[in-house]
């Protein structure tokens, strides 16, 4: 073999070395992509600076620092007296309640992402609404109900919908559910570093039941201190 043949084939047993190679890392960076970003479905639905959602509670991808929000950088409210307290499941939550009413409980939660986390207000009032179904089939954000209002100085996105309400699932650590009858009344309320969310779902009967006890929840909304 002349000194013309070897060079050639060293060149291309080195062009197919970097290719392997080449393949192998870039197969490595999907598996890590794949790994870190949570469910595919779920996160594409979820609005531009929400975090991503794990496939399990006990997987949150960036659980919150619970000195974050707090002081003069977090929100505070009353909560209805016949409301029970429960403990958050998870950092996310700020509070969460268990609504009795006439439809059977419901429950409300508080929601906090961290500094400048969460997505804008009306991106998330849509993901809320798609978690609906109409019996007719229609498109649950043409049923939607939105009111921008001021609370002191704390601007707020009201959320209003029901259908059928897809709860749980993988993400949240649950079987998923579908619940016919089921009502959610919601609120975006502007933070001093990021949004905050109020979710109140549960039956139609029980959430009616209890619209004034929210409103109120709302209206008792003032910066931390």
């Amino acid at each position: 073999m002349n000194k013309r043949s070897t060079y050639i084939l060293g060149a291309l047993l080195s062009a197919l070395l970097v290719s392997g190679c080449a393949d192998k890392g870039e197969k490595t960076a999907n598996t890590a992509d794949v790994t870190t970003a949570g469910p595919i479905a779920p996160d594409a639905e979820l609005p531009e600076g929400h975090p991503p959602l794990a496939q399990r509670q006990d997987q949150m991808i960036a659980p919150v620092d619970p000195g974050a929000g707090t002081g003069a950088s977090g929100l505070t409210w009353d909560a209805p007296e016949s409301w029970a307290a429960e403990t958050p499941a998870n950092t996310m939550r700020r509070a969460q309640f268990r609504v009795p009413g006439p439809g059977g409980d419901g429950e409300c939660v508080v929601f906090y992402f961290g500094p400048g986390q969460g997505g804008d207000a009306m991106g998330n009032a849509v993901r809320w609404a798609n978690q609906f179904t109409q019996p007719d089939g229609s498109a649950s954000t043409e049923r939607m109900k939105t009111e921008q209002v001021t609370v002191g100085a704390i601007e707020v996105l009201r959320v209003e919908v029901s259908g059928t309400y897809q709860s749980g699932g993988p993400m949240m650590g649950q079987a998923g559910q579908s619940l016919p009858g089921y009502m959610l009344l919601g609120a975006v309320a502007e933070g001093a570093d990021a949004n905050w969310f109020f979710k109140f779902t549960g039956p139609r009967d029980t959430v009616e039941a209890n619209r004034s006890s929210f409103d109120e929840m709302l209206g008792s909304l003032r910066a931390g201190a």
